[in-house]
């Protein structure tokens, strides 16, 4: 088994659970159309963009399948109970990934083939990041361990210009080279560490 099969289905486990966390907290205090990290997303356009890509999209990816058409332009904020109903759907991502050949060979992605443990290492950045802009929206802390940082830092590094190619993330914010990892990762992937400071993108 490899070392992302070993280790990578307790870290997405992880993200899932502190983002989870940030989604229902923002559904109690922070209104929709809250200002976030993602230039141009008020709080309903990010919480529909995770909720989407961490929890539904995840559990088809790790069956080789893309997300249902229909689910691409739902509201789920609309919905009442929304953040309950997406700490049961991320569950199932997370358990879906649990399985060993979830992370083993090529899938198919953006009309070409990728290794699993690719895949499943961006979902688990996209969790940590879409956790933590969510977070920051609604003035809340959000938690990475130094184990997941570090997986989320190498995942930016490995992915960053395709992401920037494709502009999900937006330009590089300089961070001390000696700033935590996860303050580099935000960095690396467009996000300012200190947001919402007055000044910062």
């Amino acid at each position: 088994m490899s070392t992302e099969a070993k280790n990578g289905p307790a870290l997405m486990a992880a993200a899932a659970a502190e983002t989870a966390r940030a989604v229902t907290g923002a559904a109690k205090t922070a209104p929709l159309d809250t200002k976030t990290p993602c230039p141009d997303w008020d709080l309903r356009t990010l919480l529909n963009h995770t909720i989407l890509w961490t929890s539904y999209s995840a559990e088809r990816r790790a069956h080789g399948e893309s997300v249902a058409e229909d689910l691409m332009s739902k509201d789920f904020t609309a919905e009442p109970g929304y953040a309950e109903a997406y700490r049961a759907q991320i569950d199932r991502a997370v358990q879906a990934w649990s399985d060993p050949q979830a992370w083993a060979g090529d899938r198919s992605i953006m009309g070409g083939a990728m290794p699993a443990a690719d895949i499943a290492a961006m979902l688990i950045m996209e969790m940590v990041l879409h956790g933590w802009d969510v977070a920051k929206a609604a003035g809340q802390d959000y938690h990475c361990s130094g184990e997941l940082a570090q997986a989320v830092l190498q995942t930016v590094q490995a992915q960053g210009d395709m992401f920037r190619r494709y502009q999900g993330f937006a330009a590089i914010v300089p961070v001390p080279d000696d700033a935590p990892a996860f303050d580099r990762a935000l960095g690396l992937a467009g996000r300012n560490p200190s947001w919402p400071n007055i000044g910062t993108p």
